[in-house]
């Protein structure tokens, strides 16, 4: 690390903290050739997976998109942003963890459509009608029958 004071390369830490819930660590250095002292944060770069749409197109991860997407169904339901934040944080982990370099969209709004029913049930159904393209009453009707029928599963699994 080259001191932003000098430009020297000799530098050394002296005190290392985790930040930002662990993901990230902040070094305190001191130059060793003028003695001032600075802090740098590392933090691990992880690319993630492109991802491969319906019409067969590649495009690159898009956090921001994602998070429009959820918000959209969420609008005007009662979850926190640090609800709907974590959830994304899950999705992130859970796409990193595949290990993959490239991915379906298809699994991807399966893992939004599973956050967003633990999350709201009424988003749920909000997402998954644009999702799979609902084309009438019938197939929300099937939706939320589904969702319904899972209901005490879930209750019972959450107690756990």
């Amino acid at each position: 690390m080259h001191c932003p004071f000098c430009r020297a390369q000799e530098t050394k830490v002296t005190d290392s903290r985790l930040v930002a819930e662990g993901e990230q660590v902040r070094r305190r250095r001191e130059c060793l050739v003028c003695g001032e002292r600075f802090t740098t944060y590392e933090l691990a770069e992880l690319v993630m997976p492109h991802i491969i749409k319906q019409d067969g197109s590649r495009q690159p991860f898009d956090e921001p998109k994602l998070r429009a997407g959820m918000q959209r169904a969420l609008e005007k339901r009662p979850v926190s942003t640090e609800a709907v934040e974590a959830a994304i944080t899950r999705i992130k982990q859970q796409l990193r963890a595949t290990g993959e370099r490239e991915m379906g969209s298809r699994w991807l709004g399966e893992a939004v459509m599973n956050e967003l029913r633990k999350l709201d049930q009424v988003a749920y159904v909000r997402f998954a009608s644009v999702y799979r393209d609902f084309q009438d009453i019938e197939e929300f009707k099937k939706e939320i029958e589904m969702l319904t029928s899972q209901e005490p599963e879930q209750k019972g699994a959450s107690l756990d």
